[in-house]
């Protein structure tokens, strides 16, 4: 089982990436080429996304855009747009309105403060409530920054236990445990010969038919 599906995987990238490399590339094209706002609805997106649909709070970022909202709407007013699209509204309203706060001058700008992606991500877990470990990956490679950081969210989980890389679907993910699994999958991605980015998407292909967010 584990045998037959590495090479599906495998089989898979060899077709698939000229798509993936594509995709990676428009992701990093939101960082070099966006403004402020754009990679401000990068974050918002992925502040959305814990146990609800990707596809409805990316509509929810764009309601919240078009509605003006996204920059300058209170957290009721933003709580409102996310009331049928997002499980925990009213704290995400919250997260996004600390999240503006926070990046008032430039998000950009404060990224390019860092040098390693590691750094980065470690300072917008500890200074961007409602953002772990998870989310602040998804962050990162959808505005480019995802080469070497793993989105361990539950469809990654499950084709690593599937895969025989981790034993177990875990219930819960501390800090070490999250570590302790993403160097798994990096020396999963290593031997298989898919780049860790890659592989990401694989999964994301394989488990929904397509390439989003």
């Amino acid at each position: 089982m584990k045998k037959k599906l590495s090479i599906e995987i495998k089989s898979l990238h060899k077709k698939e990436r000229p798509k993936i490399e594509r995709r990676l590339a428009e992701f990093v094209d939101v960082f070099k080429l966006g403004k402020d706002n754009e990679v401000f609805a990068e974050l918002v997106f992925c502040l959305l996304t814990p146990q609800s649909k990707a596809k409805s709070c990316w509509q929810a970022v764009k309601d919240l855009t078009s509605k003006k909202l996204l920059l300058k709407g209170s957290s009721a007013r933003v709580a409102q747009i996310l009331k049928k699209k997002t499980r925990f509204h009213n704290n995400k309203a919250k997260y996004i309105v600390l999240a503006r706060e926070l990046f008032s001058k430039s998000i950009k700008s404060t990224i390019k403060n860092f040098s390693n992606v590691h750094d980065l991500r470690e300072w917008l877990v500890a200074n961007v409530k409602g953002m772990g470990y998870k989310e602040a990956g998804h962050f990162m490679r959808n505005i480019g920054f995802g080469k070497n950081i793993a989105i361990l969210d539950r469809h990654i989980l499950r084709n690593l236990q599937l895969l025989g890389v981790i034993k177990v679907m875990p219930k819960t993910l501390s800090k070490k445990a999250y570590i302790a699994i993403e160097k798994k999958m990096i020396n999963f991605a290593n031997k298989i010969g898919i780049p860790l980015d890659h592989l990401d998407l694989v999964f994301w292909r394989k488990q929904t038919g397509e390439y989003f967010k």
